[in-house]
């Protein structure tokens, strides 16, 4: 039976939640407490956790819970994570991790309006579903995964939509990684606004 998901964000369909160090991007290598949603139509053939993709397959599960587990770690920040987190309303989540004291930070593909309160979007584009402009403007941080040659340009057509604060990132895709970090490294020497985004984690062997 499909979940009946209520809009106002208090139930979730919770795929898993752990404590770990975070992996990529520009919070690499800070404790954080990660919530992953269930539920994705973005469709990423190389995805590593496709298993995320049917909402249904995952718990719905309380924000409140959710919020509880999070407080019982050192670490006073969140990742909120998929599947695609902006299918749902993280309005009232986020609220509550802050009145918490936490910091909320979360990874989108931008495919779905914005909900929720932020201390830290990453945004990271995928071709199947491109983002909205409205996200673009309020990512603090862009990170293009690539998988072939043709991903710098699809890079820099999404580098022309964020803010000029916004942190650039390129990031190989784990599987292509020995053939396409030397193309990241050529291009980042080439082109200094952007930084190379690795996946520490797996590097690391931790979730």
């Amino acid at each position: 039976m499909a979940h009946q998901i209520p809009e106002d964000g208090t139930l979730l369909p919770l795929m898993e939640e752990f404590y770990t160090i975070q992996g990529e991007g520009f919070n690499t290598g800070k404790a954080a407490y990660f919530i992953r949603l269930g539920g994705c139509d973005v469709g990423c053939h190389w995805c590593d956790v496709k298993e995320s993709w049917d909402a249904d397959l995952h718990p719905l599960t309380s924000a409140d819970v959710i919020v509880e587990n999070a407080t019982k770690f050192p670490g006073k920040a969140v990742v909120v994570t998929g599947g695609e987190p902006l299918i749902y309303n993280l309005d009232y989540l986020t609220a509550k991790l802050h009145d918490r004291g936490i910091q909320t930070f979360i990874e989108t593909s931008g495919a779905y309006p914005l909900s929720g309160s932020w201390d830290w979007i990453c945004l990271s584009p995928k071709k199947f579903k491109a983002p909205g402009a409205s996200i673009a403007l309020a990512a603090h941080e862009l990170k293009v995964i690539v998988f072939n040659k043709s991903d710098f340009d699809w890079a820099e057509k999404h580098a022309a939509m964020v803010g000029p604060e916004c942190k650039l990132y390129l990031q190989p895709e784990w599987s292509k990684s020995k053939e396409i970090t030397p193309l990241i490294i050529e291009y980042v020497m080439a082109n200094p606004k952007w930084e190379i985004s690795l996946q520490t984690h797996k590097y690391l062997n931790i979730p």
